[in-house]
Parts: structure tokens; sequence; C-alpha cells
């Protein structure tokens, strides 16, 4: 699946959570999006809670979650919008490792 087809795409059945958790979020449900990535403990899901938290504005627990997920925190000022893709990319590239 490519990032369009991912964005543009229905209703995430059979995702892995990680996908599903992007997925909710990028329609505004961050709730759904939070419950998606805890259902999973892997790295990936680790990188997309720790996204969901900055998201929140929860820094310190988004920073615990990155280093959970070995990731570094983003650039200041970096989007949303573009970090969240960053991850879909990279997932979408390699499910298992995110990168």
């Amino acid at each position: 699946m490519t990032f369009e087809e991912f964005t543009n795409a229905a209703a995430p059945a059979g995702w892995p959570p990680p996908l599903e958790a992007l997925w909710h979020e990028q329609r505004g449900d961050w709730e759904r999006a939070h419950q998606a990535a805890q259902a999973d403990h892997g790295a990936a899901a680790a990188w997309v809670h720790a996204y969901l938290h900055r998201v929140e504005g929860d820094e310190g627990n988004a920073a615990y979650w990155y280093r959970r997920a070995g990731k570094s925190l983003p650039p200041a000022g970096t989007a949303w919008a573009e970090e969240r893709a960053a991850i879909a990319r990279a997932l979408l590239a390699d499910p298992v490792r995110g990168s």
C-alpha cells in the first residue's frame, strides 16, 4: 500500500495496530488511535504511541515512548501532519521495524 492509498483508505480492517492508530488519529479520533497503539507492544506501536502523546501535549510521556521505540524526538517545530506522514511512510515500507 502506498502512502496515498493509506491516506485515502476506508476503515483499516485487519491492519497492524500502529497503522490503524495513525489512520484514526488522522481522522481526529485520538481515543481510538490510542487504543490501537496500546494493543501492540512492538517498537512501531511505541513510536506511534509517542507521536500520539506529543499530539496530546504530554511531552514527558511522549519522550518515554520515543525512547521505548528507539527513536528521537522530532525537531522542534515539526508539524504533527509531517510527523504522522513520516511514521506512516516508514511503517508502510517496513511494518515491523518502522524504518
